[in-house]
């Protein structure tokens, strides 16, 4: 089929798609194709030792290995290899393909369950010299950026009503008609009913100003830059508008089970637009991929969730996000949209949605990263150096990628090239995390090759085997009605932002795919 021109298998598989038991078919054969690429879970060993042991089967605290650590003497400095990431005269390239909806939900995303233990969590008593090693993941899809990843904070985050008319809601505030969560702070102060939540990361770098207006979300991220504060604004309505409609459908259940039915059936529809918009987005291919529970229901693969520190570190995408972001018709620098909402309060969600999707995002690859965040970049060669992670061409091996047999194979950039032969002694000794931005971009992807290859493993994997897609979980019953019905008419972030947003999304175009982009 790639002898094909793109064009011409876009038509053969749209005759494909129109054929549901054929189309049925080719959607399990490649989700099969990429997640047996490598072996399935569990992986034998975690960070915490370099042996199989019990612990390290079953302590998630510590984050998964596909690899055994390589612990290599020698390695180049960070800091030097910053300059592979330093974007060349200071010119952004910018992405044919995404907008900046793209890179707001895979931080969304992984924000949830990507959560290398950061500073403020580090348990009372543990060495936090090896919390890079850590994370506080419940190691699920569970949209914990919206509902906490504890019991308390969940509690913490509802409204906790049997009032008729108020069942199952999380708590919220009206802002100029408008429904949000309730603030964080009141008087420069966390809310007393908020204090079981974790800190926000980057608190002490914000103004009392923007701590006025910080929500209340479950997740510590969830507020450090608005366009991910406004994807957890529009499921913080879908769960209230859904928990109505259940409310109306079962009049004699319970706040508990009026919420819990609520969130079992955004949980789903989230991980389908994971899936049928997110993935389809990423994806090559000249046919869309199906969130189809049934395909993981007898696989091989089927097997409890675990994040490795691999997929902890694939998902830096900082090079992605452009030096200005247009709110309210208004182009603001990046740095001043950190930590504050202000923007999306200002301006509304639809206005949110509409400006993030009509900004083209960045293109991610080597020397395109903006200059305040290459930090971030040294941190994370930092920490594949201290997780001992096996090399870039080690992992190509295990994806079932051709190992390069020299620098020009992980770069067509000449200039890149030459730079990774100055700093590596060969191509097998590339570091992981500097060899995944290093190679180019897949056409019609916004990917490099191996970090499409990962996101496409771990986004199946980890998506299909959610608890509420299992075989005897996945029915209309753990929904309801309403909820079934939400979860089977929702493919994109567009259709939810439809049915939230006053009078709906009209013509507005609201997506991760530039209305520009042609296949290459």
């Amino acid at each position: 089929m790639s002898i094909l021109p793109y064009s011409v298998q876009r038509v053969l598989f749209t005759v494909v798609e129109a054929i549901p038991p054929l189309a049925s078919l080719v959607n399990r054969w490649a989700i099969n194709r990429v997640v047996n690429r490598a072996r399935p879970r569990p992986h034998p060993l975690s960070t915490e030792r370099d042996y199989v042991w019990w612990g390290g089967l079953t302590d998630k605290r510590w984050s998964g290995r596909h690899l055994p650590p390589r612990p290599r003497e020698n390695a180049p400095d960070p800091d030097v290899l910053a300059d592979l990431f330093r974007r060349k005269d200071g010119t952004q390239r910018m992405c044919p393909k995404s907008t900046c909806l793209f890179p707001a939900f895979a931080q969304y995303l992984t924000d949830g369950f990507i959560r290398t233990e950061s500073e403020d969590l580090v348990p009372e008593g543990v060495d936090p010299t090896h919390r890079l090693k850590r994370n506080t993941s419940n190691h699920e899809i569970d949209l914990c950026p919206l509902y906490g990843r504890t019991r308390e904070q969940t509690l913490a985050l509802r409204h906790r009503s049997d009032t008729a008319g108020e069942k199952g809601r999380l708590a919220w505030q009206m802002i100029d008609g408008e429904e949000y969560a309730p603030f964080l702070y009141e008087n420069d102060k966390v809310k007393p009913q908020f204090d079981v939540l974790d800190p926000p990361l980057g608190l002490s770098k914000t103004t009392a100003d923007q701590r006025a207006k910080l929500f209340a979300f479950g997740g510590d991220r969830a507020n450090s830059v608005p366009q991910v504060a406004m994807l957890n604004t529009l499921f913080l309505r879908e769960h209230n508008r859904l928990a109505g409609e259940i409310e109306a459908e079962h009049p004699d259940w319970d706040d508990d089970r009026v919420f819990e039915t609520a969130r079992n059936s955004v949980i789903v529809m989230f991980i389908k637009i994971v899936v049928e918009d997110y993935i389809n987005h990423i994806s090559p291919l000249p046919f869309n991929l199906r969130a189809d529970p049934s395909v993981a229901w007898d696989a091989v693969w089927n097997k409890p969730n675990w994040i490795t520190t691999e997929f902890s570190l694939l998902y830096r995408w900082h090079a992605l996000i452009p030096d200005m972001l247009t709110w309210g018709g208004q182009s603001l620098p990046l740095a001043s949209t950190f930590m504050n909402n202000a923007p999306l309060i200002k301006n509304g969600l639809l206005s949110a949605f509409a400006d993030i999707s009509a900004t083209q995002a960045a293109e991610l690859g080597p020397r395109n990263t903006a200059d305040p965040l290459l930090h971030i970049e040294v941190a994370s060669i930092e920490q594949d150096r201290d997780c001992a992670l096996a090399s870039f061409s080690d992992y190509c091996d295990y994806m079932s990628q051709r190992r390069p047999f020299n620098f020009e194979a992980i770069s067509s950039d000449p200039e890149v090239a030459v730079m990774l032969r100055n700093s590596y002694a060969g191509p097998r000794d590339v570091d992981f995390h500097v060899g995944l931005f290093c190679e180019d971009r897949v056409p019609n992807s916004p990917l490099p090759n191996l970090v499409l290859k990962f996101v496409a493993l771990d986004a199946f994997s980890q998506a299909l085997t959610n608890p509420l897609l299992s075989r005897h979980v996945f029915k209309r019953s753990t929904f309801s009605g309403p909820g079934w019905r939400a979860i089977n008419t929702t493919q994109t972030l567009r259709d939810v932002v439809d049915r939230n947003v006053d009078g709906g999304a009209g013509d507005m175009f609201i997506g991760m795919t530039r209305q520009e982009w042609r296949p290459e």
